[in-house]
């Protein structure tokens, strides 16, 4: 008999690490991203609240992130990503808990706002300091897998609907709520662990990583930061607004005017372009250079909106969907990358924080400010015209930054 020798290669740690942070953010993303337009079209049947209300708890409950965003950063440096995800989803499900039985707006604002404190301590932010901190050699293409999960979480969006048709909205949060205490422990094991980067790349190689460790206090006081901060609000004004009224655009009669079965589809397709998108961008990103690639992927994404702002059927959505996959989701793996590069490190987390501070206020604001905007004109023309500018003028800024490779910057 002749014996043969198998050997199987291990999976370096960090690609589970990797993962785990694209299962926290599908998760962490359903209630405030993914399936937000379809609760609050919901929510809207049932009291018969202005849309300006009932979309701009997108924004209040996004207040939450974008004022903690710093201080979770910095929490999650120094005490561990792993703690944060535990106490987050743990805060999320209280949230998820008591917006199954609001009949007040009150309550209805402040259930929201503790889901969105509670996803933004445990979700993005832990997820992609852990990230970072394992994978500096592949830092696009393994953020682009915590990027992705939150596209991933459209997919939910079909079962949301069904769900709600079948035991009703308030029932559904309820098992949401409890899906998101157990999630949120498992995540946490997988994390838990401490980087060991002395085997990616044997010491003997001539292949270097820069890996940087600049003070948060530094990294303020680089005109790169403030480019990346500024272009990043930009283009996330559009995300934070397409996320609460998309459902509720695909259905109106002003709007595209498509039922709610059909609206249903739009939204996993846009989730599984946006991700192939996401892991699109993560493998071009670190292959090429970011700088030339994020102005084509803005102006895509300013395009993909001008098609939705004149969208009158199925295939017009269809076609901004693909646009927006490519635009929205090719980038945003490389610009978080891209932070990565210049600040990431020891304190990266909260660099993070305090970098997207600027684009938590837009997303939180935009949602109700084209509600009110609708309730006015009775359209979503000119503020879907208005972001995709933002977006071309986020293609420009973005040639001004400088290589993160010079002295200078670093």
């Amino acid at each position: 008999m002749i014996k043969k020798n198998f050997s199987i290669k291990k999976i370096y740690y960090g690609w589970w690490v990797s993962l785990a942070g694209g299962v926290n953010a599908f998760f962490s993303s359903i209630p405030t991203f993914s399936a937000g337009s379809v609760i609050f079209k919901a929510v809207e049947d049932e009291f018969g609240w202005s849309r300006a209300v009932v979309s701009g708890v997108a924004s209040f409950g996004r207040f939450g992130g974008a004022l903690l965003g710093p201080i979770e950063g910095f929490l999650s440096d120094k005490f561990g990503a792993w703690k944060m995800v535990i106490i987050g989803f743990a805060i999320s499900s209280v949230g998820l808990f008591w917006l199954s039985s609001i009949d007040t707006i009150l309550f209805y604002y402040a259930s929201y706002f503790v889901i969105s404190v509670g996803t933004s301590i445990g979700g993005f932010v832990p997820s992609m300091s852990v990230v970072n901190a394992w994978m500096p050699h592949q830092r696009t293409k393994a953020m682009s897998w915590v990027i992705g999960g939150s596209s991933f979480g459209g997919f939910f969006t079909p079962l949301m609907v069904l769900s709600i048709e079948s035991i009703g909205w308030r029932q559904t949060m309820v098992v949401l709520g409890i899906i998101f205490l157990v999630v949120g422990p498992l995540i946490s094991l997988v994390i838990r662990k401490k980087p060991n980067l002395d085997f990616i790349i044997p010491k003997d190689s001539p292949k270097k990583i820069i890996i940087t460790n600049i003070e948060p206090r530094q990294a303020i006081r680089n005109k790169n930061f403030w480019i990346i901060a500024i272009c990043h609000l930009l283009a996330n004004v559009s995300v934070g607004a397409i996320s609460a009224h998309i459902f509720l655009y695909l259905t109106d009669h002003d709007g595209v005017n498509l039922t709610i079965y059909l609206a249903g589809t739009i939204l996993p397709l846009i989730a599984i372009i946006s991700f192939i998108g996401q892991i699109s961008g993560g493998i071009l990103g670190d292959r090429y250079n970011k700088r030339i690639i994020l102005p084509v992927l803005f102006l895509v994404q300013s395009v993909s909106l001008v098609i939705l702002a004149f969208a009158n059927n199925y295939f017009d959505a269809f076609l901004f969907s693909l646009l927006w996959g490519i635009g929205f989701g090719m980038r945003t793996p490389i610009l978080h990358s891209l932070r990565g590069e210049f600040f990431g490190g020891k304190h990266y987390a909260t660099i993070l924080g305090l970098n997207a501070l600027p684009m938590g206020i837009g997303m939180m604001i935009s949602p109700v400010i084209v509600g009110f905007i609708y309730d006015s004109t009775n359209t979503y023309l000119y503020s879907l015209l208005s972001m995709a500018i933002l977006c071309i003028t986020a293609s420009f800024l973005i040639l001004l930054i400088k290589s993160p490779n010079t002295k200078k910057d670093l």
